[in-house]
């Protein structure tokens, strides 16, 4: 099935699991500098629990959801681009399915919000998400007392939180060869489980890696890195 065929395939399924194998909720960040993929990393896990049967919520920070809905479009039909017409239809279906958009305002967005509207729909059994990835954090901005807040309620709901950050081009180099975090991440990396970082190789942004600084899950080691097709924005496979 073309499901089972796509989810063999997501090398981002090894983030939903611990050392053990087993499924484990965490709180991970994808860090890199403007314009090099992060909405299409977070997209790609949230397509892996989509994948498995599961529900997820994309939360866009100051971003329309017709921009948010290209982007699922578009990495669905790069890794599924040999699929039959009736498998792809049946697969969009899916994918909108177990898909929960929001949007918020980067001035408005918080926890209480976030939450009365997830209440909303988890109190009338419309939508029960194992997963929420949050586009557009402004980490250089926002409070720490905010991240706390998701920290509390990742672990209140059991659910996969993963955020995206932007850092510096300066920071790349000095990141690769320390493999700790940059500054503004470096003041909130307690509390995420998993922190990845996209970069090119050596100023080469036709070899794309994501290098995993980060995971107390023990699931991936530090410096381990996936690689990245930065025409589709798809991540295909380990490095050695």
């Amino acid at each position: 099935m073309l499901k089972n065929d796509l989810i063999a395939k997501n090398p981002m399924g090894a983030f939903s699991r611990d050392a053990e194998g087993n499924e484990v909720a965490r709180m991970g960040l994808v860090i890199a500098r403007p314009g090099l993929g992060k909405t299409a990393i977070l997209v790609q896990i949230a397509l892996d629990s989509i994948l498995r049967g599961k529900q997820v919520v994309h939360v866009s920070v100051g971003q329309n959801i017709e921009k948010t809905k290209a982007w699922y479009d578009d990495i669905l039909g790069d890794i599924s681009a040999q699929a039959k017409h009736d498998e792809m239809e049946e697969l969009k279906l899916s994918v909108r399915r177990n898909r929960m958009i929001m949007t918020f305002n980067a001035s408005t967005f918080s926890r209480p919000k976030l939450e009365e509207r997830l209440n909303d729909m988890i109190y009338q059994d419309i939508f029960r998400p194992c997963c929420m990835v949050i586009d557009g954090l402004d980490l250089a901005r926002v409070e720490r007392r905010m991240l706390e807040d998701m920290r509390d309620l990742q672990r209140e709901a059991n659910m996969s939180i993963w955020c995206s950050g932007v850092i510096e081009r300066e920071a790349q180099a000095a990141v690769i060869a320390s493999q700790t975090l940059p500054a503004p991440c470096d003041a909130l990396g307690d509390l995420f489980d998993t922190v990845i970082m996209l970069h090119p190789e050596s100023g080469d942004e036709s070899k794309i890696f994501l290098n995993v600084l980060k995971d107390a899950t023990n699931r991936m080691a530090p410096g381990k890195s996936l690689r990245l097709d930065p025409t589709t924005m798809v991540v295909w496979g380990a490095t050695a």
